[in-house]
């Protein structure tokens, strides 16, 4: 198994797991929990393979992916009244998730032979699109359209230094990991310290 498919097993599991906990906020059936940790799982990797013209795309040739997504439904299904804080659980979760998907997308993409801005795209859309569709199907506000939060921001770095890493010379899996490594680092100081990014501010017109 290359360590491409493995940052992507990582990557759907975990966000899996934060799909099936924001079921369980909104008190959804097993089947609720199943369809929201699926959708957060795949979501992102399903618009890279797509806009990457990659055939077929990753779960449709190895459905192993919507296994390992349903089981951590069920997971979550029976054990999620056990934690004391299933918000503070999500965010952490969604920004381990995030470290890994952003470093599985930007990989898939520099392995494909997708130009430098295109790396930093599906990085950015692989970490972030999954946790969007979660948060738009069970109507809350999406961490990365939230105020000031710094979620975009963080995956956005992360590919950077993917591609840093790269052009020092460092193997493609080194890359992998300093990216994932410098996104988490990143979304946990944000979440740890409240750092945020700058907020428009409207101002009454000029006479």
């Amino acid at each position: 198994m290359s360590p491409l498919v493995l940052l992507d097993y990582a990557s759907v599991l975990i966000f899996a797991l934060t799909g099936a906990l924001v079921a369980s906020r909104a008190q959804l059936d097993v089947v609720g929990f199943a369809f929201l940790a699926c959708l957060t799982a795949v979501g992102g990797g399903t618009t890279r393979d797509l806009l990457l013209d990659r055939h077929p795309v990753f779960w449709i040739a190895q459905p192993t992916y919507l296994a390992i997504a349903c089981g951590a439904a069920l997971l979550v299904f029976f054990t999620a009244h056990r934690l004391e804080s299933r918000a503070k659980a999500i965010l952490w979760l969604d920004a381990a998730a995030l470290s890994v998907a952003v470093a599985a997308g930007s990989s898939i993409a520099q392995a494909e032979g997708a130009a430098w801005g295109v790396v930093l795209v599906m990085g950015v859309m692989t970490g972030c699109l999954g946790g969007l569709m979660r948060d738009v199907v069970a109507n809350e506000v999406p961490l990365l359209l939230k105020q000031g939060e710094p979620y975009a921001t963080c995956a956005l770095c992360g590919a950077l230094a993917l591609l840093a890493a790269g052009w020092l010379g460092l193997p493609p899996f080194s890359a992998a990991l300093v990216c994932a490594g410098v996104t988490f680092a990143l979304r946990a100081s944000a979440l740890a310290f409240g750092w945020g990014i700058p907020v428009y501010k409207s101002r009454p017109p000029r006479k």
